[in-house]
């Protein structure tokens, strides 16, 4: 661990926060840090109005410029740091908002100011205040070619291959860089107490590699304000704070908000936070990943003031930027494969149970993959009230317990780490069922798997439950932060392995292929499998960003059940997919076919195949599956973005475009019907414009008998395209129902997609 405990910040924690009351531990939750009314002392802080006139500033201007305090309010910025100076800052907050400049102001050094002739400054803004911040540049020789410097090291991070890999090497770079003594990439959890996943430090320091630290230590405006300003620098932790004057903006009669400054005072608290590691000066980096905190880079400095200048800080934070895209591009990478791993395990799963025939449910219940692929260690099936396991599960009264107090009304899956959270007494049990997943609507059919307790040994910096010293006799004596940072182990017990999204996917898509063995089973097989259809076929599209979307559906005059489908869904990558098809035939064989071909089709889709190797596999699929079984089916994914969609038929009538007052069909890339057994699927390529729509059909819309095909498609193309409003929408598929006379003797489904128009 550190070296000694230095003493507490020099000027008292009144004179961090003038603007408010003293902080203390009580009520440092509710510290107002971003508005603290002091900055640190190795800087000046000039916050000036839109005429660049002095309205605030920090007291030490006599010092550090040379000018009288009340001289310098109300002065024009010019008569502070020279013509040449105010207008560089002005034409920055022109062009930029404000940047990091380096200036060389004579008229300081003239004046005898402590600043000097050569200056860093940083200028942002702050509601109608322009801020002003300026520091002493650094010696070229100190400053390093940081930025040429963080140009190899982003090479040399980009060649990393997991998160772990990418941390270190990023502690060594900073390390190297800022030449802090010890450098820590400290990574959130989801209750946001941290660990030390990387380290670099001098060699007689205590490691820290592995040490976790209490969500208390950072408090939630704290993480805020980490998103708002990436670097923090805190040259000396034993500095005396200066305020600024006047305290309150004479403007808005409110303090100066710092969120963006980097000469801001920091907490009291957290300064003797520091001191009591042995800190003697700090900078934080934050890691932010998708919007939000995911960790920081931390650098401890332990022997003296230490003050990186600009450059440096500059090309920190652009390492922690970059590091930041970094990680997210690892994390969304094993993302990306866990999913195309549990859909090629899903796909596998739904071909075993559907080969099974009448055995379907048991072979579900008995196939070893069910636990692999959701990483349980027991699962339960419910079937009319009627219990069958896999693994290793609860007792019976358990099982009904949970999934009664999971299962969901609306048929999404519903997850939990901690079943104790659910009812305490369900803690007796942590040992073989801590977690637990479940989906099924009904209260005697559903699915759950179960998750042991994930048992493991953390290793605190210090004991995270004595967050106090102790409470003097004295109630206004206050509370002071934790001083011992010693190793303290604690067993973490009573929750499991958390539930990934994808798992949450797979479990709907294997509902949706339990569904149909499940109905195989019913003692009613036609009202069964009429059912069926109508939960796998909804009754309305459902809407996506920047797409309109309509579909129907409608039965054959003399066959309740036919083997039409469609299907939209979003995949992870922002496109949408959707596909119409058909299943050779009518009745109870046509649905449940149509329903595992559908379910095949998806999973294909959600694992990350193209348009056509989903039409590949899912005829691989039947071919295996179903003795003369054959369908169509038609596929286009499309960005709503860019309006790009990729095209594949199997032997499925081609799409119609609706586009600038006129409808065509078009030539889409085609391979024979499905359940052949032959691999020859190709796409095509479309670009959607606004406004345009793209109409997929089955081929009940235009066959009927005696009438030649090319005047059903000539009737279809001269319907008039829709108009702008929703309800034209709705018209004009009426209107396509009834486009082609005559008996329908088939299902019929059409579903049309129409890119939104811009603005």
């Amino acid at each position: 661990m550190p070296a000694a405990a230095a003493p507490a910040p020099r000027g008292g924690a009144e004179a961090h926060t003038p603007a408010y009351e003293p902080a203390t531990l009580s009520n440092c939750e509710r510290e107002p840090i971003h508005v603290p009314g002091a900055i640190q002392p190795h800087g000046v802080l000039l916050a000036v109005d839109a005429d660049l006139r002095v309205v605030m500033a920090s007291e030490n201007v006599k010092e550090m410029v040379g000018l009288d305090l009340d001289r310098l309010l109300g002065a024009e910025l010019a008569d502070v740091l020279g013509e040449g100076a105010a207008r560089t800052i002005a034409d920055s907050v022109e062009r930029t908002g404000g940047e990091a400049l380096r200036l060389v102001v004579d008229d300081v050094a003239a004046r005898f100011g402590a600043l000097g002739a050569e200056l860093d400054v940083n200028v942002h803004r702050s509601g109608e205040r322009i801020i002003v911040e300026v520091e002493p540049a650094l010696e070229v020789a100190l400053a390093m070619p940081s930025y040429r410097l963080a140009r190899g090291a982003m090479q040399r991070l980009a060649r990393t291959s997991t998160v772990l890999d990418l941390s270190a090497q990023l502690a060594t770079e900073v390390a190297g860089l800022t030449g802090f003594d010890r450098v820590m990439v400290y990574r959130f959890d989801e209750d946001w107490n941290g660990e030390v996943v990387a380290e670099e430090r001098r060699a007689d320091l205590n490691p820290f590699l592995g040490l976790h630290y209490p969500s208390t230590d950072i408090p939630a405006q704290a993480r805020r304000l980490y998103t708002v300003n990436w670097t923090r620098l805190i040259a000396d932790v034993g500095y005396l704070p200066v305020a600024l004057s006047p305290v309150h903006d004479p403007g808005t009669g409110r303090p100066l908000d710092l969120s963006h400054s980097v000469l801001r005072s920091v907490s009291p608290i957290h300064l003797e936070y520091l001191g009591n590691m042995g800190v003697t000066a700090s900078m934080s980096v934050s890691l932010v990943v998708d919007g939000e905190l995911w960790g920081l880079i931390a650098c401890h400095h332990y022997s003296g003031p230490h003050r990186p200048g600009h450059d440096v800080r500059a090309a920190s934070e652009f390492l922690g930027q970059a590091a930041s895209q970094l990680i997210a591009e690892r994390q969304r990478a094993d993302l990306r494969e866990a999913r195309l791993a549990s859909g090629r395990l899903l796909t596998e799963i739904t071909a075993r149970t559907s080969a099974s025939g009448p055995r379907a449910l048991e072979s579900l219940i008995e196939d070893p993959d069910l636990l692999a692929l959701m990483g349980a260690t027991g699962v339960a099936l419910c079937f009319d009230g009627v219990l069958s396991t896999l693994g290793t599960v609860p007792d019976e009264d358990v099982v009904r317990r949970v999934a009664q107090l999971l299962r969901r009304g609306d048929n999404k899956p519903a997850a939990v780490s901690r079943l104790s959270e659910l009812d305490p007494d369900l803690a007796e049990v942590e040992d073989v069922a801590a977690g637990a997943l479940v989906i099924g609507a009904a209260p005697d059919r559903w699915l759950a798997w179960f998750r042991p307790e994930l048992r493991r040994v953390v290793d605190w910096g210090g004991d995270p439950t004595n967050k106090l010293l102790a409470r003097a006799e004295d109630p206004d004596v206050r509370l002071s932060p934790r001083k011992s940072f010693e190793k303290w182990q604690q067993v973490v017990r009573g929750r499991g392995a958390t539930w990934e999204p994808w798992h949450l996917d797979a479990a709907v898509a294997l509902d949706s292929h339990l569904a149909s063995l499940l109905f195989l089973h019913a003692r009613e097989q036609i009202d069964v499998a009429e059912s069926l259809q109508r939960s796998v076929i909804p009754q309305a599209a459902p809407q996506f960003d920047g797409l309109e979307v309509l579909a129907r559906y409608v039965p054959a005059s003399t066959f309740q059940l036919g083997g039409d489908w469609w299907d939209a869904f979003a995949l992870d990558d922002g496109r949408v997919a959707f596909v119409v098809g058909d299943v050779a035939g009518h009745g109870v064989a046509a649905a449940t076919t149509m329903t595992q071909v559908r379910s095949a089709v998806r999973a294909h889709l959600f694992a990350g195949e193209s348009p056509a190797s989903a039409l590949d596999r899912t005829d691989r699929f039947m071919d295996g599956l179903f003795e003369h079984a054959v369908a169509t089916a038609l596929i286009a994914v499309v960005d709503p973005v860019s309006g790009s969609a990729t095209l594949a038929a199997a032997g499925h009538p081609p799409p119609f475009l609706v586009d600038s007052g006129a409808s065509h069909e078009l030539e889409v890339g085609r391979r024979p019907l499905l359940g052949l057994g032959v691999v020859a699927a190709v796409e095509s390529e479309l670009q959607l414009a606004p406004g345009a729509t793209l109409l997929l059909y089955s081929d009940g819309l235009i066959e009927r008998r005696g009438v030649n095909l090319g005047v059903s498609l000539a009737q279809l193309g001269a319907i008039a395209p829709p108009g702008e409003r929703p309800e034209d929408f709705e018209r004009w598929a009426d209107r396509l129902l009834a486009a082609v006379p005559g008996k329908r003797d088939d299902d019929t489904t059409i579903l049309a997609v129409r890119v939104r128009p811009q603005g």
